[in-house]
C-alpha cells in the first residue's frame, strides 16, 4: 500500500509540475497568470474569488507576485473541497486513489446507478482522470474525482430529462406550451422598445407560441407594435423574418404565432403574403391527412412547421374546400359583443390615455359587477387569404364551459386573461380541467402590468393551461418558474400533461387533490456551497449566505423552507442541514433552491438560484448550478446536495 501511495504521490506531483513548471521560469507569477494557470489546469473559477485568495496571500509579503508552492497553496483552496474528500475517503481504503472497484461500489450506494455501472465507472474514469498514469491503471485520482463530482454528469437535473425522452403523439392540447406574450417587447408594456431581439430570444430559449400585435402602417406595409402606447414600431416582414431565421434553433417542434391582428382586410392580404413568401413549406397551410378534424394532430406531425393563431371565417372544412379556387381579396366578417374577453379586446390593454377628462376616464374603467345592457354588435372582416392560413389553432372567444363543451370544436381554442382565469381556478377548478383536457387554452397577463410584470404561472399549469403567456424580459420567480420547467423534456418547448389533467373524465382540481394525490417524500440534505457569487455590497469577497428550498405546485405543496447563516463565507460555506418534504402531487411541483445574502434581519440579497421539475430530480450527491437574475449561469457558482425520494 505503501509503494501505490509513494507512487500515486510521485505521478500527480510529475503531472502537476509538468504543467505548471514553464509558468515559474523566473520563480514568480503575478494574479493574471495564476488565472491562466489555472484555466491551463481546466479549472474554472470565479474571477473575484481567486482575485481575493491571491490578495490574501501576497499582502502577508507586501510583494504582488507568488512562488509555485503559492500557487499550489492557492489551487487546492479553490480545488480540493473538504466535503468531496471526506467522501472520496469513505470509498478510498488509501485515500488517495479509487480502484474501479471502489468507483462501481460508490456509482451503486450513492448515485443510485445500477444498471451497466462497470461500463460507467471506465467511462468516468476516461473522461475525468487528469493524470495518463492513473487512467492506465484503471484508476480515479482524487483530482479525477473533484472532477466528475463538480461535472454536468453529477447534476441534480436527471440525465435522461435533458432529451426529448416524453411520447410526443399526443394531440396538441395534451402538453404545456412554451409561450411569450408581447413577444416584441423587451422593456415596459408603454413607452419602451419593440424590438426583434424580443423574438430571437424567446426562441433561443425554446419558446413556442410567440405574440404578434398587428397594425395598419404606412405604404400599406403592416407594423408590429403595442397599440395605443408610445412603444416603439417594427415592421411585421422584419418579424417574420427572424421567426423564419430562428423558430427551429432551439427545438424541432411546432412554433404557433399567436396574432393580435386590428389590421384593415387590405393589410392582413399582406400580411398572407409574407407568412406564406417568407416561411415557404414551413407554415402550415392545410390539414394532415383527413380534411375532418375530430382530433388535434400531435408535436410530433407538425414537426418544422410553423402555425397561424388568428380568428377566422367559418371551419376548417370549408377552408380546405375552399383551397384551390380563387378567393383573392375577399373577406369574411364575424360578429362579436364589443366587450368580449378576448385578448385583444379591452380588458387586457391599458392603453396610454390622452390627458384630459380623467374623472371619466376613472369612471369609464371600472369593471362592472353587472352585464352593459344592449351590448354592441360589431363585426370584424378577416380576409380570406389570412383565414385560410389558420388551421388548428382559431381563437375562438370563451363565453363559458359549458358553452365550450356544447359548442367548440377541438381546434378552436380560447384566450383568458389572469384575473377572469384565476377566479375559475378558485371557484371552478374541475371544470377548467375538463376544459384544457379538451381545448388549447391560453392566459395572459392583466393590462395594469405596464412595467411588464408577470403573474405566478403554476396557479395555472395546475388545472392543465397549455399556453401560459409570460413577459420573457422581466427576470423574477415567476420566469424562474418557466425556465425551471421547460428545462424538461430537452428543453424542446412542449411537455407532456399528467394523465388526470389529460383525461375527459377527470375530476382532478388542485384546491382538492383527493384520490388524484400520490404523494412523494422527499429529502434534501444541503451540504454546501461552492464560489457562490460575492455580494454586491461586499468590499472584500464575503457574503453572509443562506439558501431557501421551495416547492412550487397544488395550493397544498406550496412551501418554504430556509437553512441557517453561514456568516462572511461566499467561497466554500457549509451547512450540512436535511429538509424533508412531503408533496401530495409531485407530477406538477417544481422545487427552486435560492441563495441569498443576508444583508440584515428583514432584508437578503439575491445571489443566484435553480429550478426544476421535482420528477428530474436525481438522487444521490448532486451539484446545483446557479443561474443569475437574467438567466445567465453563473459557473462555476453550486450548491452540492444530497437527494433521495420515493
Amino acid at each position: 500500500m505503501t509503494c501505490c501511495r509513494c507512487f500515486l504521490n510521485v505521478i500527480f506531483c510529475t503531472w502537476f509540475l509538468n504543467i505548471i513548471q514553464d509558468e515559474f521560469m523566473n520563480g514568480k507569477i503575478d494574479l493574471h497568470s495564476t488565472m491562466k494557470l489555472l484555466e491551463k489546469l481546466h479549472i474554472t473559477f470565479d474571477v473575484a474569488h481567486v482575485k481575493h485568495v491571491f490578495k490574501k496571500t501576497v499582502d502577508k509579503r507586501k510583494v504582488h507576485t507568488i512562488n509555485i508552492e503559492d500557487f499550489r497553496a492557492i489551487y487546492r483552496t479553490i480545488v480540493h473541497r473538504t466535503e468531496f474528500h471526506e467522501l472520496f475517503c469513505a470509498y478510498s481504503p488509501n485515500h488517495k486513489i479509487l480502484a474501479d472497484t471502489e468507483l462501481i461500489e460508490f456509482l451503486k450506494k450513492e448515485q443510485f446507478q445500477t444498471e451497466d455501472s462497470e461500463i460507467r465507472a471506465l467511462e468516468i474514469i476516461l473522461k475525468y482522470e487528469p493524470v495518463e498514469e492513473v487512467r492506465k491503471r484503471r484508476q480515479l485520482s482524487f483530482e479525477g474525482f473533484i472532477r466528475y463530482m463538480s461535472s454536468e454528469d453529477c447534476s441534480i437535473f436527471k440525465k435522461d430529462h435533458r432529451t426529448v425522452y416524453q411520447d410526443m403523439n399526443h394531440p396538441l392540447c395534451d402538453y404545456f406550451i412554451s409561450s411569450s406574450h408581447n413577444t416584441y417587447l423587451i422593456s415596459d408594456q408603454l413607452i419602451g422598445p419593440s424590438d426583434l431581439f424580443g423574438y430571437i430570444s424567446a426562441l433561443l430559449k425554446g419558446c413556442r407560441c410567440l405574440e404578434i400585435d398587428c397594425w395598419d402602417g404606412s405604404n400599406n406595409e403592416p407594423i408590429v407594435y403595442h397599440g395605443h402606447t408610445l412603444t416603439s414600431k417594427i415592421s411585421f416582414s422584419s418579424v417574420i423574418h427572424v421567426i423564419d431565421k430562428y423558430a427551429f434553433a432551439a427545438s424541432e417542434y411546432p412554433v404557433i404565432l399567436s396574432l393580435e391582428n386590428h389590421c384593415s382586410t387590405k393589410q392582413q392580404e399582406v400580411m398572407a403574403k409574407h407568412l406564406e413568401d417568407i416561411l415557404g413549406d414551413k407554415l402550415l397551410t392545410s390539414t394532415i391527412g383527413d380534411s375532418v378534424v375530430t382530433q388535434l394532430p400531435s408535436p410530433e406531425a407538425l414537426k418544422f412547421k410553423i402555425l397561424v393563431k388568428n380568428k377566422k371565417v367559418g371551419t376548417i372544412e370549408e377552408t380546405m374546400l375552399r383551397k384551390g379556387q380563387d378567393s383573392h381579396g375577399e373577406t369574411g366578417e364575424i360578429s362579436e359583443e364589443e366587450y368580449s374577453s378576448e385578448e385583444d379586446e379591452t380588458d387586457e390593454k391599458a392603453p396610454l390615455q390622452p390627458k384630459g377628462n380623467s374623472s371619466k376616464r376613472k369612471g369609464e374603467n371600472k369593471p362592472s359587477s353587472t352585464p352593459r345592457k344592449k351590448a354592441k354588435i360589431k363585426k370584424i372582416k378577416i380576409a380570406i387569404e389570412l383565414s385560410d392560413l389558420v388551421i388548428y389553432t382559431k381563437s375562438e372567444k370563451f363565453v363559458s364551459f359549458e358553452h365550450s363543451l356544447a359548442n367548440q370544436k377541438c381546434y378552436e381554442n380560447n384566450s383568458i386573461g389572469e384575473v377572469k382565469a384565476r377566479k375559475f381556478v378558485k371557484h371552478s377548478g374541475n371544470e377548467f380541467v375538463s376544459h384544457t383536457s379538451r381545448f388549447i387554452t391560453r392566459i395572459y397577463p392583466k393590462g395594469t402590468r405596464t412595467n411588464s410584470s408577470n403573474y405566478n404561472p403554476q396557479e395555472f399549469w395546475n388545472v392543465g393551461c397549455q399556453m401560459v403567456a409570460l413577459n420573457f424580459q422581466t427576470p423574477g420567480v415567476q420566469m424562474e418558474l418557466q425556465n425551471g420547467k421547460f428545462l424538461d423534456n430537452g428543453g424542446c418547448g412542449y411537455i407532456l400533461k399528467p394523465e388526470f389533467l389529460r383525461n375527459h373524465s377527470s375530476t382532478f382540481n388542485p384546491y382538492n387533490v383527493g384520490r388524484y394525490s400520490k404523494p412523494m417524500s422527499l429529502s434534501i440534505r444541503l451540504i454546501s456551497g461552492h464560489q457562490l457569487p460575492p455580494s454586491n455590497l461586499s468590499k472584500t469577497n464575503k457574503a453572509d449566505p443562506l439558501v431557501q428550498i421551495e416547492i412550487y405546485g397544488v395550493p397544498e405543496d406550496q412551501v418554504k423552507r430556509k437553512s441557517s447563516v453561514i456568516k462572511s463565507n461566499a467561497l466554500s460555506p457549509r451547512w450540512d442541514e436535511t429538509f424533508s418534504f412531503t408533496v401530495q402531487v409531485p407530477e406538477l411541483a417544481l422545487i427552486r433552491f435560492c441563495v441569498e445574502d443576508e444583508i440584515s434581519l428583514v432584508a437578503n440579497e439575491f445571489l443566484g438560484q435553480y429550478t426544476l421539475p421535482l420528477l428530474s430530480l436525481s438522487k444521490g450527491y448532486r451539484n446545483v448550478p446557479l443561474f443569475s437574475k437574467n438567466g445567465g449561469k453563473l459557473e462555476p457558482a453550486s450548491l452540492f446536495v444530497y437527494v433521495w425520494y420515493y
